[in-house]
Formats: C-alpha cells, sequence, structure tokens
C-alpha cells in the first residue's frame, strides 16, 4: 500500500451494540412537501448545508458502511442540516449524537472523532437531483451536501431510533447501485478509494 495513502483502521461489525430509543419523527413524507419546506427555509436564511458521517466496520476484512435503514428501501447516513451558522463538525457530532447515542446533554455524549471530508454535493434547484459539482449556471445552489469520515473506537454502543435499524451495508453493494442507494451514496467506495483501509482484529 502507498504510504501517502490515508489510514484508515476499521474494526470488526461483532465489536459494535445496538440499543433502541425513542421513534424518530418525520414530518415531511414526500418530496413535495419537503422541497417546498426547503424554498421557505432558502428564502428564510439562504443556501442549506448538510453533513453526513461515514461509519466503517469490517466483515471477513472488508469494508462496510453503517447505514440507517427504514423499511425496505429507504437508506440514510447519519447526520442532516446544520443550523444557520453552526461550525461543520460541531454540528455533524451534534447530529451523530441525535442519530446514534441516547439523548443526553452535550457533555455525556460520545467523543465523536471527525475525520477528513471526503466529498460535497450540490443542489442546484428544489429537486432531488444533486451533483458533484456545481453547474457554472447556477449561481445560488439550493444546498451543499458534506461526507466526513468519522473513525470509530475499537468498541461503542449506539442507539438508534425505533423506527431505523442500522444496517453495515458492503462497498461491493453500494459500488454503482444508485437503483438501490441513491447516485450519493453509492459513489461512497469511489471516493474513499484513495484510503488505505487496516482491518482489525480486535
Amino acid at each position: 500500500m502507498n504510504s501517502r495513502h490515508p489510514k484508515v483502521d476499521v474494526y470488526p461489525l461483532s465489536n459494535y451494540s445496538v440499543e433502541i430509543k425513542g421513534a424518530k419523527i418525520q414530518r415531511r413524507t414526500c418530496d413535495a412537501a419537503r422541497f417546498t419546506h426547503m424554498e421557505y427555509k432558502y428564502l428564510k436564511y439562504g443556501m442549506k448545508t448538510s453533513v453526513e458521517g461515514i461509519l466503517l466496520v469490517h466483515e471477513h476484512k472488508h469494508p462496510h458502511v453503517l447505514m440507517l435503514k427504514k423499511g425496505n428501501a429507504f437508506y440514510k447516513l447519519p447526520g442532516g442540516k446544520l443550523r444557520p451558522g453552526e461550525d461543520e463538525i460541531e454540528g455533524l457530532k451534534r447530529k451523530l449524537s441525535r442519530n446514534l447515542a441516547f439523548n443526553q446533554p452535550p457533555e455525556f455524549q460520545p467523543d465523536w472523532q471527525i475525520g477528513q471530508e471526503v466529498a460535497m454535493w450540490w443542489r442546484p434547484n428544489f429537486t432531488k437531483h444533486m451533483y458533484p459539482y456545481c453547474p457554472p449556471h447556477i449561481e445560488k445552489p439550493k444546498e451543499e451536501r458534506k461526507m466526513f469520515i468519522v473513525h470509530l473506537s475499537n468498541r461503542q454502543d449506539f442507539v438508534v431510533p425505533g423506527n431505523y435499524d442500522l444496517v453495515a451495508v458492503p462497498f461491493f453493494d453500494l459500488y454503482d447501485n444508485p437503483q438501490r442507494y441513491g447516485p450519493v451514496y453509492s459513489s461512497i467506495p469511489l471516493q474513499l478509494s484513495r484510503f488505505d483501509f487496516k482491518a482489525m482484529s480486535l
């Protein structure tokens, strides 16, 4: 392996446990309502910034991405929208705790280790389409969406909302599979191809 590549220690999936907390309320369930609300917020606060964490584990030394799954077809990374003016790293830590930990004051939340930003996607208009670049004719994009590596400790307890499952999705299933995971998530293995993954046995 090239020593210049960033290194990431990845621990076995069996090292992590999952507990359940109260269900997460889904306020807007259809695209029309979601984008109408996004437009309202854009007019009030400006461009939306979203942050997401890529948490990695391994099974049989193959990297897997931890994702929240709802029902049979909806997958998402832990993360979400930042508050106006909120720092990206602190906002991601807040969102990780909300998605993956008990609801406690910040001083009792996990010490999330946020690593490198690995991707940025842009939403030019109030539609579902996002791109890994901002089209040159778009002067005011409606959302920027950033993904960061999150370095996990060798053991950790996750606490997820009752209406979601925490699943480990292998790279080979994610890669080039937009029909199931969408274009953003199916590109994760490619985005992480410059990293050296060390499959730990502890």
